[in-house]
Order: C-alpha cells, then sequence, then structure tokens
C-alpha cells in the first residue's frame, strides 16, 4: 500500500471507528461486537505505525473516545481517564508482560489481574470522606457530572468509613445486575418500550436521565477498582486498594489475583473466566495491571492507553443449531432485513430463537440456506448473529438462498413492488404507503427539522399506528386532545395512558405546524431527494405548494435537459430559467447556452412525479381539507442576487460551540449561500467545529478556505 492509498484508507477507518464511538459512549447503542470494534481499531493502529506522517491530533488512536452529553454539567477530571488497550490473544498477553520486563530489567514485576467489568465507567470524588462530585469518564478530559443519579445507587456512600484521607478519587463501572435487567426489561414491555439490548445499555441510559427519580428506579450498582487523584493516602501497591476500599465501606471487586510470572498470569485469567458468570454484573474479560505505582510510574503512557495494563477478553460463546426457516422484516424506512429463525438455544446465559443476517450480500458471502446447522455467537454477549455453516451437516437437497424468490419479488408486508438499493446494499419497498413505514413517516413528518410536533415521536407514533388513529401522517391534523389524552401507550393487561397535559401540549404543537412556512412542509413530506436545502431552494421560487406541484421552473429544467440530450436548441428555455433566477450561465466550455439551474432534473423529475403519483395527488387534496396553506419564501432574482452570501457554497464539520448545524445552515441559506454535504473544488468555505470529520481533510487537500464559528457570524 503507497502513501496515497494509505491516507485514504485511514479516512475511512477514522470515520467508522468514530461512528461506532458515538453509538457506543453517546447512545449506547452499538451496532457491532467489541471484536470487530477493536479489528478496525487495530487496522488503524497498524497502518498509522506504518505511515507515521498520517498520524493527527484528532485520530481515535491519540483521544479517548466519548464526548460528554450536553444536557449535563460538564467537569474536568483531575487526572485523565484512559482506555486500555484490548486484546484477545494469550500471545499478546505474554508479549505485553514480556514488554514491560524489558522496560523494567533486573527487576521483578508483580501484576494484578482482576475482571473486566462491562458498565458504565465512573468516578467518584469524596473530600474529607464525604461525596462531593460523581462524573462519566466522557473523553477522558472532560465527563458529565451525574453526582445525584450515582447518590441513589444503595452501594454508593455518601460518607465514608472510618478514617478517610483528605481527597480520594474512586474510579469503577456502574453496572445494572442481570436480574435487575430482566425485571427492568420485563415492565418496558408491558409498557410498549422498547427494551434495552443488554444490561450495560440498560445501565448507560439510566445514568443519562436528568431525573434521579427515575435512576433511583433502576436496579444500579457500582464496582470500584481504582483510584485517581488523592490526597493524604499513601499506598504503593494496587494490590492495597481492594482492601483499603472495602475498610472505607465501598463496594469493590470480589475476586481478584497476584501474579508474578507469566504462567501465573494466564492461570488466573483462566479461573476467572470459570466464575465470572456466577457475578452478579457482566463481565467480558479480565484486566491485568502492574501492581507497583513506582514502576507504573516508569513505564508512562501512550496517548490513548498505560503501558502497565493491558485488557484480555474473552472468546464470545458459541453453538451449533438448526437455521429453520428465514423471515424478512419490513424496517421503518422500507428496508427489508432477513432474520433467522433458529432451534431456541441457549447462548451467554438467554436463549436465543432469532439471529439478523444484515442483507441480502451477507447470506451469499457465508452461503446461508434454510435448514443449515449454524453457528451462533452473542456477539459482544449481546447481539445473536450467526457467524458460520456447517457445511459438512448441510442437508443434500438445500438450495442456495434467493431473497428475491423468496418473498416472490414483493413487499412481504403491503405486496407493493420491491427495488435493490445499491448505496445500501438492501433491498427496500417502494410503497411509501406500506403499513410498515406508516410510523416512520409519522416521525419523520413530526421531527424538528420538519414540522417539529416531536410530542408524537417515538412510542406515541407507534400507538397512533397500531390504535388506528392515525393512518397516514396528515391524519394527525385530524387528532382531538380526547383522542390523545387516552391513548394506551402500554398494554391491555398493564394499561398507560398519554394524559390530557401531554394531549394538549401536543395538540398545540400540531396547530403551530399548520402555519410553518413551505421549505418545513415540503420536507416534511419525505418526497425523495429532497432535503432541507432542496426544500429552501424550491420555497425561493414559488408560492404555495400547489406552484411547486405543477411548477413551470421544474418542467423547464426537464424540458431543458431533454432538448440538449437530443442535440436541439434550447436558448429560449435557457433564457427563461435565468430570468425567473432559477438559474445561472455555466462557467464550463462543454456548449454555447449551458446553464446551472438552482436543482438538477434528477429533483425536478422527483418533485413532479411525487405530486403527480396517486399518493401525493391525495395529499395535496388533504392539505386543501384542512386549510392548511404554507408560504413560500419567495425572493426575486435581483434581491436573492445582492444577499451577501449569494452564491457562495458551504460545507459543514465538527460540532459547533454555540449553534447547531441545523442552526448555522438556516442562517447561510437565509443570506443566499448554500449549504452541501461534500466538499469539492466549488466550495467556498468548511465551517469546521470541534473534531471535525474527513470533510475537514478534504479541505485542506483542495486548499478549500476552512473558517470557524467565529469567522461564520462576522460573515452574517
Amino acid at each position: 500500500m503507497d502513501q496515497k492509498e494509505a491516507e485514504k484508507k485511514i479516512k475511512l477507518l477514522r470515520d467508522e471507528i468514530r461512528k461506532h464511538d458515538r453509538l457506543y459512549y453517546e447512545e449506547a447503542a452499538p451496532v457491532i461486537s467489541d471484536r470487530e470494534y477493536d479489528r478496525l481499531y487495530k487496522e488503524l493502529v497498524d497502518l498509522e505505525a506504518q505511515f507515521p506522517n498520517l498520524i493527527t491530533p484528532d485520530s481515535p488512536t491519540q483521544r479517548v473516545g466519548g464526548k460528554p452529553l450536553k444536557a449535563f454539567e460538564q467537569v474536568s477530571h483531575l487526572i485523565p481517564m484512559l482506555s486500555l488497550d484490548n486484546t484477545y490473544s494469550e500471545e499478546e498477553v505474554e508479549n505485553f508482560y514480556a514488554r514491560i520486563r524489558r522496560l523494567l530489567p533486573n527487576e521483578k514485576v508483580p501484576v494484578v489481574v482482576e475482571p473486566k467489568v462491562d458498565g458504565v465507567a465512573v468516578s467518584l470524588i469524596y473530600e474529607k470522606g464525604k461525596l462531593r462530585q460523581a462524573a462519566t469518564r466522557g473523553d477522558g478530559n472532560v465527563g458529565d457530572e451525574i453526582t445525584q443519579n450515582i447518590r441513589t445507587i444503595r452501594s454508593v456512600p455518601e460518607r465514608l468509613r472510618g478514617a478517610a484521607p483528605k481527597l480520594l478519587e474512586v474510579r469503577g463501572e456502574v453496572y445494572m445486575d442481570r436480574k435487575g435487567f430482566e425485571s427492568l426489561n420485563e415492565e418496558r414491555k408491558k409498557d410498549g418500550l422498547p427494551l434495552f439490548a443488554n444490561p450495560r445499555n440498560a445501565a448507560a441510559g439510566s445514568l443519562k436521565q436528568l431525573d434521579p427519580a427515575i435512576v433511583a428506579k433502576r436496579p444500579l450498582g457500582v464496582v470500584l477498582y481504582g483510584t485517581g487523584a488523592t490526597e493524604g493516602l499513601h499506598i504503593d501497591l494496587h494490590s492495597e486498594i481492594f482492601p483499603l476500599l472495602k475498610k472505607l465501606g465501598l463496594p469493590t471487586t470480589e475476586r481478584w489475583w497476584v501474579a508474578e510470572s507469566l504462567e501465573e498470569i494466564l492461570d488466573a485469567i483462566h479461573k476467572l473466566d470459570g466464575i465470572r458468570h456466577k457475578f452478579a454484573y457482566q463481565t467480558d474479560g479480565a484486566v491485568v495491571k502492574v501492581n507497583s505505582f513506582a514502576q507504573r510510574e516508569r513505564l508512562g503512557f501512550t496517548a490513548k492507553s498505560p503501558r502497565w495494563a493491558i485488557a484480555y477478553k474473552y472468546a464470545a460463546e458459541r453453538v451449533e443449531t438448526l437455521l429453520k426457516d428465514i423471515m424478512i422484516q419490513v424496517g421503518r424506512t422500507g428496508i427489508l432485513t432477513p432474520v433467522a429463525l433458529l432451534e431456541p438455544v441457549p447462548v451467554s446465559g438467554s436463549t436465543v430463537g432469532r439471529a439478523t443476517l444484515h442483507n441480502e450480500d451477507e447470506i451469499k458471502r457465508k452461503d446461508i440456506r434454510i435448514g443449515d446447522t449454524v453457528v451462533i455467537e452473542k456477539a459482544g454477549e449481546v447481539i445473536p448473529a450467526v457467524v458460520a455453516v456447517v457445511k459438512s451437516k448441510r442437508p443434500r437437497d438445500s438450495k442456495p438462498f434467493d431473497f428475491a424468490k423468496h418473498i416472490h419479488g414483493k413487499c412481504p408486508v403491503c405486496g407493493g413492488p420491491i427495488r435493490r438499493d445499491p448505496e445500501f446494499v438492501a433491498w427496500r419497498c417502494e410503497n411509501l404507503h406500506c403499513p410498515a413505514q406508516t410510523t416512520r413517516r409519522v416521525e419523520f413528518l413530526a421531527a424538528r427539522g420538519a414540522l417539529d410536533i416531536e410530542s408524537v415521536g417515538g412510542i406515541v407514533a407507534d400507538k397512533l399506528v397500531e390504535s388506528g388513529l392515525v393512518r397516514e401522517p396528515l391524519d394527525l391534523f385530524d387528532l382531538k386532545t380526547e383522542h390523545l389524552a387516552k391513548l394506551n401507550l402500554g398494554t391491555e393487561e398493564a394499561p398507560r395512558v398519554f394524559g390530557e397535559k401531554n394531549a394538549i401540549k401536543a395538540i398545540n404543537a400540531i396547530e403551530r405546524a399548520r402555519t410553518l412556512p413551505l421549505s418545513r412542509w415540503l420536507f416534511a413530506l419525505a418526497i425523495a431527494d429532497v432535503g432541507k436545502t432542496t426544500a429552501m431552494e424550491l420555497a425561493r421560487f414559488h408560492d404555495s405548494i400547489g406552484d411547486v406541484a405543477h411548477s413551470e421552473l421544474l418542467h423547464g429544467v426537464l424540458d431543458y435537459q431533454e432538448k440538449r440530450e437530443r442535440g436541439e436548441p434550447a436558448k429560449e428555455i435557457a433564457e427563461q430559467l435565468i430570468g425567473a433566477g432559477f438559474a445561472k450561465p455555466s462557467k464550463s466550455k462543454a456548449g454555447k447556452h449551458g446553464i446551472v439551474t438552482e436543482v438538477g432534473p434528477v429533483v425536478a423529475k422527483s418533485v413532479l412525479d411525487f405530486f403527480a403519483s396517486a399518493p401525493g395527488k391525495k395529499i395535496l387534496r388533504r392539505i386543501k381539507e384542512l386549510g392548511i396553506e404554507p408560504k413560500g419564501e419567495k425572493v426575486s432574482a435581483k434581491k436573492a442576487a445582492e444577499l451577501p452570501l449569494a452564491g457562495k457554497t458551504f460545507v459543514l464539520t465538527g460540532t459547533l460551540p454555540s449553534m447547531t448545524r441545523e442552526e448555522a445552515t438556516g442562517k447561510i441559506e437565509a443570506l443566499g449561500g448554500h449549504v452541501t454535504g461534500s466538499v469539492s473544488k466549488k466550495t467556498d468555505y468548511v465551517l469546521a467545529g470541534a473534531e471535525p470529520g474527513s470533510k475537514f481533510d478534504k479541505a485542506k487537500e483542495l486548499s478549500v478556505k476552512i473558517i470557524d464559528e467565529a469567522e461564520l457570524r462576522k460573515m452574517l
């Protein structure tokens, strides 16, 4: 691999890792296993080692994952909370121990082996024996203050027992015990709420709650296993921490070992594996740490991790079972997902009867067939997955799985046409009115960036569709307060009504939506190829939704394209579009009378086809019947050209200090600028905030001007 190829691969890996960091740390909703994440991370580490000149300060290898949530006050850690390097190989444990022995020649290097708790990393600070502050790890330097939530955990003492140090920072993991997790999910199931995927997600979701009263109802615990900043504490060995914490009344690890050789380390790891499933909390590995603090100091740190510790992760349990059938589910976005129906089998403490097969390509790659004996693994001990096929046990009459043929080329829910979407490597139902997608369209219409009726999203949208009160998104405008107030969000056995107060709030939001401008409505209708920027452009050149539906400008764009493709003169159409301000002469030398239009032919066709279709016509009729008249944000061609940012193209990346990307986009577009999703030579500015992505690198590569929020505000 040469440098150019390596640079491209490194960018892809960084983007992928950042995405999974966000899902794991901020949303507590991982979509890949720890092993798969570690594979991506190791690939990035290896490439950066091979090409050290490509290492950047914002690379995931140079920092700890996880950004603090804005809902909580942020606090700086007295000492950074670093993550540990992971391995699944006993050979790498051997290499780790050999390495620290080489760095500390002619010295004995005892280590401590302890459970790796699968929870949420936290720091607790006690001053003069009294709990002063608790925080999440966050990005390693700054975390979220969760003191009130931690105080709801019964095992966390408000005051330490006996003679306490002046300052004691203890670190560990908040977890949800297995039985409590099962009970919590049972309650959520009865209430019609989404289930937590695993105890770690449940613990993370609990700590995110702003109301401590909710947290108090969750069966949370904490395991403490280390110290951070201290004052008035004199200990030299990590092994001294466990009895100290116990003496002070703090919950700590029940089993740990001191090992003085590789054989003793591996023996301890094996012993822990034999007993870890009996613990109240989940463990996914063993942590090996140098025992002596003096030796740790000499060993030091890398940018991300201490050199004196490593986490060994146990392989996920794998079992064989029969794949009885493959069911195709239709998601809210219309994506068709194959699911394996299995002969129920116990895996990692629970019975698995289903496993995701991801998509058609995954089935083909593994050659998975109905009737096969398959190997099941709980990836990261969380998500059931089909790992492999035991082909020696395959029935002789088995046939390769044909995705489209299996469902007779139609959506299994509505019988509508399906299409393979190459971008997402998936099949999609084409029918916008497929019942499986109704909830999604209701949520989309009600989203903050659309009509901003957020109180009818999530479980409320599900129940509105399920109850028959809403059969299509515009039915929201027929709802009455009494309908909503009585809506049951739970089950028949355990009802939980929406309530009058919430109903009034929702109805008020629905009424406000009637008065929103045309751009918001065009976006909310989920017309293919019409994002927020395109909706804004259309609203600038049309007075009403009816004008858009029968737009002469959009017809002009299509007529112009057709004439150019046939080699016919299109000067008259070009002049009309330029005169309306909907196009400008092209700087390209490709041909005479070339123009660049505000929206291209793909968008024009998509919009006109939508409103010409039966569902589109029905939407126009319903909007008229409901008395909703969204007003355009029309600007004359002359005025549009005079706007301060007219003709300027912006791309946004990273987190801005005081405004959301949506707010920044709105401000730019209000002054005539365009916001696009990718950087090219035609981009005028890249607006970069904290932790920018690959767009930042692309801007530097193309010498596009990079500005920050302060510079944007000067422009505005």
